[in-house]
């Protein structure tokens, strides 16, 4: 697999190519702005162009993805929240199609005071506008639902809702699916040892289809199955365990797809120094990998 994790764009989108060789990550998650703002600075033309320039200074280095801001719902069913919601989303793909890259997730959001099929028909609809508005402006960015830990009126939680969404809004190759480790364990999939991992990804590929997912955010979780609560923590010392990781790190159908942390960066260590926690989880997953294959 291609892994990496999520880096922070301070100073420019180009700047986070160096930060990610810094963390040996072979491919990254970036935001293109802040994620717990409604507001984005457009880009300069130089700020475009010096992001294509990282890019082909550091061709290795990829696939890039884009997580939109977390403020976003487009299941609410408020429909000026909905409205400025949808907006935002479509600048967050504008955005990532300016700088030609390849998948941007999205948290499909929460219905709130209305009903599940209503907040499933709030985000079908913004999807389908969505693809039609963006045909030309992201055309070859994949916009990808995430799943979610089924949190509340939370969507994405099950499986169910990420078909719903995909079968109605398209047919569309632009529409996938952004597969989190932690929100899956959350909301009741098991994933920890061989025999349940493999039930979960056939029971994933029965209702959405293995073929839909583009990329993964890798990251284990502070509680317990089927808990509902979205708390990540580092690989290898949550309720998830190196051996769930294990699974996915050595299933040959991901060899070639992007997984990305999003735990916290750094951690202090005993002697006082700064601990760069992205190369201890990454060296984790990796030493899986190893070890599976040695």
């Amino acid at each position: 697999m291609r892994l990496g994790a999520h880096i922070s764009t301070a100073g420019g989108a180009y700047r986070a190519f160096a930060r990610a060789r810094e963390a040996t990550c072979d491919s990254f998650l970036i935001f293109t702005k802040s994620n717990r703002q409604w507001a984005a600075k457009p880009f300069t033309d130089d700020d475009i162009a010096f992001y294509k320039d990282a890019v082909a200074e550091h061709a290795d280095l990829h696939p890039v993805s884009v997580h939109a801001a977390y403020l976003i719902n487009v299941a609410s069913p408020d429909a000026a929240l909905w409205e400025k919601s949808y907006l935002a989303l479509r600048e967050e793909v504008e955005r990532a199609g300016a700088l030609g890259v390849d998948f941007i997730t999205f948290h499909p959001g929460s219905y709130m005071t209305s009903s599940e099929q209503e907040g499933l028909d709030a985000v079908t609809r913004a999807m389908r506008r969505l693809l039609d508005e963006t045909a030309d402006t992201a055309p070859n960015t994949v916009v990808c639902l995430e799943t979610m830990a089924g949190q509340g009126t939370n969507l994405g939680g099950r499986f169910e809702h990420l078909a719903y969404v995909l079968a109605n809004a398209g047919p569309s190759n632009r529409l996938g699916v952004c597969f989190d480790t932690c929100h899956v364990f959350a909301a009741g999939y098991d994933i920890r040892t061989p025999e349940a991992y493999a039930a979960t990804m056939m029971e994933f590929d029965r209702v959405v289809g293995l073929d839909r997912i583009r990329c993964f955010h890798f990251n284990d979780s502070k509680h317990g199955l089927g808990e509902g609560k979205d708390r990540h923590d580092h690989i290898g010392r949550g309720q998830i365990g190196l051996s769930g990781f294990a699974n996915f790190v050595n299933d040959p159908r991901w060899a070639d797809f992007a997984a990305h942390l999003e735990t916290p960066p750094t951690e202090d260590g005993e002697d006082g120094t700064t601990i760069d926690m992205n190369q201890v989880n990454l060296a984790a997953l990796r030493g899986l990998l190893a070890s599976s294959s040695a």
